[in-house]
């Protein structure tokens, strides 16, 4: 009788163990496969079937049935099946709070099960597990962060929207004895960063700062704690270049392009911080090692060529716009600058008919870059501004030009033009 009694206790566990509540129902959800493929194969279809025909109560025992056989055979597909039937039956039908309870444990264990059995996709279904449990549940944040976090460990790309949801469970949660503020800092850091045109981060950003310096501030003193990291070096000088505290930034990024000479979002940012603290020389070269990195990027050249023209080295400013305008075929940006390089020169000088030539240079310069690229739509402006200065038919007459000679433009003041005009 001992004998019997403890089988019956044994045989009452095992199946304790393997069972799961649905439906306010016992349904076996254990792993166990078999060999039966074509038993496996009638089930699979049976369930697909109901599965695309949206009737997902009938389907929904047939994709367990399935699992229970064998997790991996189908994992391609069931899961994700699965999961949308699941939320159905979580959103979509008057379910009573037991049976939404046993749904959204359901979901959880699916979820589970998809992670250990197609793990090419665990980030996802760990992500929507990190979404379930904070939607579905009432749990503790610090609970639901921990599932987001482990998600984001395994998949740094994913989503937007769950970083965001992330970001609101760190505010949410924060306080002094944690650092969930520091850490929707750094998220929400990273979404501008990564998304600038998005206001929405920033407006995140604000929220969790008294003003905009302290982020710059909080930044700082996380890489001075540790001088090493790049990624901390690289926020900080992002963002105190976003503050327009160009010496910080200018002195970090010298930091990170002496330890990644090769990286080209440091020099770009630190010509940028040379440019803006009007130090010529140094910006100049951090433009000609972006030249040097990427030889084929325009910008690199239309940038150079507005640091020599801030030199006063006109010619040379000249000839960078050109090379950028032919690597942009037939970019029309360059060709206005070429045009301001004109119309600088002659205000410069002396205003007599060869500052005239020089202004109507520039007009028809301005001209070649709106045919060039419509889009240059200050040219415009430029030619407007410069209609009284340029020469009139009367100009032309008392000095005995004709129409369609050409004057070549002369004289000590533009002596680096070596360019003419046509006479209208």
């Amino acid at each position: 009788m001992k004998h019997i009694v403890k089988s019956i206790v044994v045989l009452f566990v095992v199946l304790l163990l393997s069972s799961f509540k649905m439906y306010g129902k016992t349904v076996n959800v254990s792993v166990v496969k078999t060999d039966s493929t074509k038993e496996l194969i009638t089930q699979y279809s049976l369930f697909s079937e109901y599965y695309k025909n949206k009737d997902y109560k009938s389907a929904y025992p047939f994709g367990w049935k399935v699992l229970e056989m064998n997790p991996k055979k189908f994992a391609k597909w069931i899961y994700y099946k699965m999961e949308d039937i699941l939320w159905y039956l979580h959103d979509s039908t008057s379910a009573s709070p037991e049976e939404l309870k046993s749904y959204a444990d359901t979901t959880v264990y699916l979820y589970d099960l998809a992670m250990k059995y197609y793990p090419q996709d665990k980030s996802y279904f760990q992500v929507r597990k990190a979404f379930v449990k904070e939607t579905w549940y009432n749990l503790p944040a610090s609970e639901v962060i921990t599932e987001y976090e482990k998600a984001i460990s395994w998949d740094p790309k994913i989503s937007d929207y769950y970083f965001n949801r992330l970001g609101q469970l760190y505010k949410a949660a924060a306080s002094d004895s944690n650092n969930y503020k520091s850490k929707a800092i750094d998220l929400y850091t990273m979404l501008q960063e990564k998304d600038p045109d998005n206001p929405a981060w920033n407006s995140e950003l604000e929220s969790l700062v008294e003003n905009r310096d302290q982020l710059v501030d909080l930044a700082k003193k996380a890489w001075e704690l540790d001088k090493d990291n790049l990624s901390k070096a690289w926020k900080y000088a992002s963002l105190a270049m976003r503050e327009s505290r160009y010496k910080e930034a200018a002195k970090v990024l010298e930091f990170l392009v002496s330890k990644e000479p090769t990286t080209v979002n440091y020099w770009n940012q630190l010509a940028t911080a040379y440019q803006r603290l009007e130090n010529t020389a140094k910006a100049e070269e951090a433009y000609r090692k972006l030249i040097s990195l990427e030889p084929e990027k325009k910008e690199h050249y239309l940038n150079l060529g507005i640091i020599l023209a801030d030199k006063g080295n006109y010619s040379a400013a000249r000839a960078q716009y050109l090379k950028a305008s032919k690597l942009g075929n037939g970019w029309g940006l360059p060709i206005y600058y070429e045009g301001l390089l004109y119309e600088k020169s002659a205000r410069n000088c002396e205003f007599n008919f060869e500052a005239k030539l020089v202004y109507q240079l520039a007009v028809n310069t301005y001209y070649r870059a709106k045919s060039m690229d419509p889009t240059v739509t200050q040219a415009q402006a430029r030619i407007n501004a410069l209609s009284s200065s340029t020469p009139t038919k009367e100009d032309y007459f008392f000095r005995g030009y004709k129409s369609g000679q050409v004057i070549p433009i002369t004289g000590k003041c533009y002596s680096w033009i070596e360019r003419s005009i046509t006479v209208p």
